[in-house]
């Protein structure tokens, strides 16, 4: 599979890192781009095969933004030279961690506080994200 995802991605060898705040740019601009088009993709997917569980075909929609989301971040948001051997499993560990962060952030959000809807959303997403962020870049995407 390594090979296979080196051929998708031209040599980076020669590109500069890029700031902190373009990084964080260009992650937000994937994210949220990745999150908008997952709610179409898996909306119409549900919709597309009512005889499968809703749940299932939502959470398969997400496993397939995971390579292609990995692809962009991996390129534009921090121009990683790391090996996909290398960054493809952290990249999947920090969104494992990341899922169970959501859940307990929205947990203490929602159950211990109590916040309003909306706004325990947006902080459950501004806390996960900056997160994740954070260990993308210091961990998975490093430069070796």
């Amino acid at each position: 599979m390594s090979v296979s995802l080196e051929s998708l991605m031209r040599d980076q060898a020669a590109m500069p890192a890029p700031s902190a705040l373009v990084q964080l740019l260009a992650f937000a601009a994937i994210g949220g781009g990745a999150a908008l088009s997952f709610v179409v993709v898996s909306a119409l997917a549900v919709s597309a095969l009512p005889a499968v569980p809703s749940w299932l075909v939502s959470a398969l929609c997400y496993a397939a933004y995971i390579v292609p989301v990995y692809l962009l971040h991996r390129r534009f948001a921090f121009r990683s030279d790391a090996r996909h051997s290398h960054a493809l499993p952290r990249y999947v560990v920090v969104q494992l961690v990341g899922l169970g962060l959501a859940t307990v952030f929205s947990w203490l959000a929602y159950g211990v506080i109590g916040l309003p809807t909306a706004t325990a959303a947006i902080l459950v997403i501004a806390l996960t994200s900056g997160i994740n962020f954070l260990v993308l870049r210091g961990w998975a995407f490093a430069r070796i």
